[in-house]
């Protein structure tokens, strides 16, 4: 499995972009080739966590290019900044 995690700051309104994420987003994301699971995190002070996880890193890498597309055209004003993103093979699981 491989997984990528983008951190989001400066969010102004957590509660409109879990809205436009999971209606949206993660419908995109379903459609990716392997994916398995994803997360949207409110870490509060302006911050949310993605985490995806994919069976690949085809799939991880699709669904970073996914996710830039989806930010630029539906929630440019709602996270101002450029995320960090981390992604990488997955060695263990619970």
């Amino acid at each position: 499995m491989y997984a990528a995690v983008r951190r989001y700051e400066g969010v102004t309104d957590p509660a409109e972009a879990g809205r436009r994420v999971k209606e949206g987003f993660l419908p995109l994301l379903r459609q990716v080739a392997g994916f398995v699971a994803y997360y949207w995190v409110d870490a509060g002070g302006g911050v949310m966590i993605s985490t995806s996880v994919y069976e690949d890193e085809a799939g991880a890498s699709a669904s970073i290019a996914a996710a830039a597309d989806f930010v630029r055209d539906n929630l440019a004003e709602l996270l101002p900044n450029p995320p960090q993103v981390t992604a990488g093979e997955v060695v263990a699981a619970g």
